[in-house]
């Protein structure tokens, strides 16, 4: 696995609140501009080897979570430690291909972002990057690819703490971003987008998937579902290159019985058991018309480059490819 070189992170990292270059002190970081409140103590904490650049007043994380010592545990993706994997990834190969099949839907995309990305050594950001997605593994293993990788919890595979309201890095700073899973779990989705769209490189590119029909996950930090329309309009300041369902109806049918045998037994042990039995109905998806699958999946995608031009609302309601 890649990472980017730990000295071409830090020179990228700013301050989350105003921008300006950051500075280094005995456990600290501050930040350089004297009319910034995090230019005095006790400026930005650095928990072992990950600087956490959150703007505390204006996020959901608190300062002492990054900080707490939880290393190895499971944890959803707001609390405090060290994140490790999730359960799925813990289960012999054989079970974990029932229980989370392959995303090939990711790897195809995920290799025509990487076939377009210019120059033999771009940088690509990923938000929310505390675990490697399904099917975005090649983003780590291309050699030429810089990877710098944040989320609001430390991982073996981020380089630092940060909210993806605020990014910490400067404006037009990287050649691509693969946000997988990330933006249901935001307060706000559009102001996300927006500082994608300013940390990219003109014509940089954005990989995201988003869910449309799937319950809640992650308890209480999970607040927004998208339509392919709403999930489009979501990138209005990108122009498309790909677009299209990740997991359809059969997926979605999955979620939905999962979640009914949870209610009707309270029991969340019965409705994962229920889920492996009932495997078969991700089957379905290959077998429904895409216009159909649109209406009624349950993620999506949108692989698209940066541009000024927002859509018009005309083009929006043009957009749709359901089978309504």
């Amino acid at each position: 696995m890649t990472l980017a070189e730990p000295e071409l992170v830090r020179h990228l990292l700013v301050c989350p609140r105003c921008r300006s270059p950051l500075t280094a002190g005995p456990g600290n970081l501050w930040c350089t501009s004297p009319d910034c409140p995090y230019g005095d103590s006790p400026g930005f904490p650095v928990t072992g080897r990950w600087p956490v650049l959150v703007d505390f007043e204006r996020s959901v994380v608190d300062r002492t979570e990054p900080a707490a010592g939880n290393d190895g545990a499971d944890t959803g993706p707001h609390a405090a430690g060290v994140v490790t994997g999730s359960r799925a990834d813990r289960l012999p190969t054989a079970l974990r291909r029932i229980w989370k099949p392959p995303n090939r839907v990711a790897a195809r995309q995920i290799d025509l972002l990487l076939r377009r990305l210019p120059g033999p050594a771009p940088t690509l950001l990923v938000v929310g990057g505390a675990t490697v997605g399904n099917g975005v593994a090649e983003v780590y293993s291309d050699p030429r690819v810089q990877v710098i990788a944040f989320d609001i919890v430390r991982s073996p595979v981020t380089q630092f703490v940060a909210d993806a309201h605020q990014i910490p890095l400067p404006t037009g700073s990287v050649d691509a971003v693969l946000a997988q899973a990330v933006l249901e779990h935001v307060l706000d989705p559009p102001q996300v987008v927006s500082e994608i769209h300013r940390v990219l490189k003109d014509d940089g590119l954005v990989y995201a998937e988003t869910p449309f029909l799937q319950q809640v996950h992650a308890g209480p930090y999970d607040f927004t579902r998208f339509t392919a329309s709403g999930h489009r309009y979501l990138f209005r300041r990108f122009d498309e290159v790909a677009a299209g369902t990740v997991a359809g109806p059969g997926t979605q049918l999955l979620w939905t019985t999962d979640h009914l045998v949870r209610g009707l037994t309270r029991s969340a042990l019965a409705g994962r058991l229920t889920r492996g039995l009932l495997s078969w109905l991700r089957g379905i998806d290959r077998v429904i018309p895409p216009d159909y699958a649109t209406d009624n999946a349950s993620a999506l995608y949108f692989l698209g480059r940066k541009r000024e031009r927002e859509m018009t609302p005309k083009e929006i309601v043009a957009y749709y490819r359901g089978a309504q």
